[in-house]
């Protein structure tokens, strides 16, 4: 690919390493200082930025397309859905799978911070870098990614935990946090006009958890596409781009995994004739007089029930104790206990179900 490349066996970390890749010369960019000055280059240019505005759909009129929020209505030549996926039923949904990733920031016993940023190959796989706030360095340590609505997120920072423990002398865990990115079925994020949506719509889609690099190529790419120029990585990233045997093999297993919930998930709630029997800061599928809820208890003993189909695609929410969240296992969208899109591609709330208090 044209990239200096070393081979070596020490790497700036306690872990146990056989050999390595090193690269040099590479940069470590703080992500909300970075976006926030996109954002004021944005608006010191003239953009206007619309905070808590849910754009609900879109129409179009001649060649001018309207997204429409609430009683707002935004009117513009062209639309980039720069939205971690695409909202709505297309094909990315079917060749994008969803994963969540976890995060540490641990202060240290000693000053063993690497000066590097490092990726192991193991699996689940994890990785380490420097960040320093107010002087104060931290490790910060993430990994073990899983589906999104698959695994047990509680059980991945458990688990990211003992890791970091068990190779750096910790003092304390100081923060945590967890990332949703999505996987495309070849292995390369798709940026470009949609092919199925009407001419001048765009996407950036698929990063793989590489959001910093993808998404500053993205922007170059898309600026130049709605502009009427020509760019020499559209047909590289082109969301019509088939590579039907490189990307085969996942496209197919992700899709049976959606099935598979799809239907499955649909006969594995538990039937119950009252909801006081659940724990204060819980939320469990429950079956109530045929009726199906997702329903969450708050420490005051409030219930807040919920219908447990996604309005993406109509598979079954996962409880996420963890984030206290409503997961979809299919396609990744997210939803608060009030039922309040958290993540797409779903647009729409969960419908709430009034119960008897029983």
């Amino acid at each position: 690919m044209g990239v200096a490349v070393n081979y070596t066996t020490k790497v700036p970390t306690p872990l146990s390493i056989e050999a390595a890749l090193e690269f040099e010369g590479q940069a470590q960019f703080h992500p909300i200082k970075y976006a926030f000055a996109l954002a004021k280059a944005f608006t010191d240019a003239g953009g206007i930025i619309l905070e808590h505005t849910n754009i609900e759909r879109t129409e179009k009129e001649g060649d001018i397309h309207i997204g429409i929020s609430g009683e707002l209505k935004i009117k513009a030549r062209k639309v980039i859905y720069a939205t971690h996926i695409p909202p709505g039923i297309n094909s990315y949904s079917l060749r994008c799978a969803p994963y969540r990733s976890y995060v540490l920031g641990v202060k240290l016993k000693t000053e063993t911070y690497p000066d590097a940023l490092i990726y192991d190959m193991q699996e689940p796989y994890h990785y380490f870098r420097t960040h320093e706030i107010d002087g104060e360095k931290l490790l910060i340590a993430g990994g073990n990614d899983h589906k999104t609505g698959h695994d047990d997120p509680e059980k991945a920072f458990a688990d990211l935990e003992k890791y970091v423990r068990k190779n750096y002398d910790v003092s304390s865990v100081k923060y945590q946090w967890s990332s949703q990115y999505y996987v495309p079925v070849d292995g390369f994020p798709y940026i470009g006009q949609m092919p199925e949506a009407s001419n001048g719509i765009y996407c950036a889609t698929g990063y793989n958890g590489n959001g910093m690099m993808l998404g500053s190529i993205a922007g170059k790419i898309l600026s130049d596409l709605v502009q009427g120029k020509a760019s020499k990585y559209e047909k590289v990233f082109s969301p019509s781009r088939l590579k039907p045997v490189a990307g085969f093999t996942a496209f197919v297993q992700e899709n049976a995994d959606v099935a598979y919930h799809f239907v499955t998930d649909r006969f594995g709630i538990y039937k119950t004739d009252s909801l006081k029997r659940m724990q204060a800061g819980t939320g469990k599928l429950l079956e109530i007089d045929g009726k199906k809820i997702a329903a969450y208890r708050d420490d005051h003993g409030e219930i807040f029930a919920l219908s447990p189909v996604c309005t993406h695609a109509g598979c079954i929410v996962n409880w996420n104790g963890e984030e206290k969240s409503w997961d979809c296992p299919c396609h990744g969208a997210r939803y608060d206990i009030y039922g309040k899109v958290l993540t797409g591609p779903a647009t729409l709330s969960l419908a709430k179900i009034e119960i008897e208090k029983r």
